[in-house]
């Protein structure tokens, strides 16, 4: 068993490649993926995504605003409103992206700041997104005092400096489909590093998509080729390597 612990179901393409999210749930349930996790990134979108699992138990849900969308609309109390839902089960995807827009770093750090407080309160995992801004999102984790709530760094591309900083304050690590790109020598170093005790899968569909699909949409099916990468760098089963992020996903996010 897999479990995608990072897509934007809402994102697919519903137009020409698939009827409907059953349909992308299908297709990854036949490849042994059989939960997900669909991660939100405005408050504006998150009543759809939420519309779009509703008869999906096997669905997950995140709430939070992505640091690339920190002027979208945001109203605290109604965040703190659809954070609360009984189907969320993580806070985010937060963080911070000096990368993209340094110029509303101010602003992200804001929105990052408050999250974290929500998380903690919460008691929900926070899902984090990182680009260019290590120093400032290990600050604000630490200062948050997130011990209390965990949580995840997803799509990992950073050094094991940081790796290592991030599972010392409790948080996983989650591998996209960038560790089977030819340039990501670092990041494959890295995983290789990890203890597989801390590692989670994800896709971040419909982004990213990994070899051999490079160049496609992303879907959750496709983390199968990620877990499959990861027993590869790491020279164990794809058996061990679904079994133990799966449990690793369960210890995180759902045995709270």
């Amino acid at each position: 068993m897999l479990i995608d612990s990072h897509c934007h179901l809402d994102k697919l393409n519903y137009d020409d490649l698939h009827v409907n999210v059953a349909d992308v749930l299908d297709k990854a349930k036949k490849q042994g993926v059989e939960q997900f996790l669909t991660v939100g990134v405005t408050l504006d979108a998150f009543p759809n995504m939420m519309n779009m699992i509703v008869e999906h138990p096997e669905v997950h849900a995140s709430c939070g605003i992505h640091p690339l969308d920190v002027d979208s609309a945001f109203d605290l109390s109604l965040f703190r409103q659809y954070a609360a839902h009984e189907r969320v089960i993580a806070i985010g995807e937060t963080g911070l992206d000096y990368f993209y827009q340094p110029e509303s770093a101010p602003r992200q750090r804001e929105l990052f700041e408050q999250q974290v407080e929500v998380a903690v309160e919460y008691k929900k995992p926070l899902i984090i997104h990182t680009r260019q801004a290590r120093e400032d999102t290990l600050t604000i984790l630490k200062n948050g005092k997130v011990d209390k709530c965990g949580g995840v760094i997803h799509c990992f591309t950073e050094d094991w400096a940081f790796a290592e900083a991030a599972m010392e304050l409790g948080f996983y690590i989650s591998i996209s489909g960038i560790v089977t790109f030819n340039k990501a020598s670092e990041l494959k170093d890295v995983v290789r590093r990890l203890p597989l005790e801390r590692l989670l899968v994800e896709t971040d569909s419909p982004y990213l998509a990994p070899v051999p699909f490079r160049g496609k949409e992303n879907q959750p099916a496709y983390v199968k080729e990620v877990a499959t990468y990861i027993a590869l760098l790491k020279g164990k089963s794809v058996e061990e390597v679904a079994q133990t992020t799966t449990t690793n996903f369960k210890n995180l996010f759902l045995n709270k």
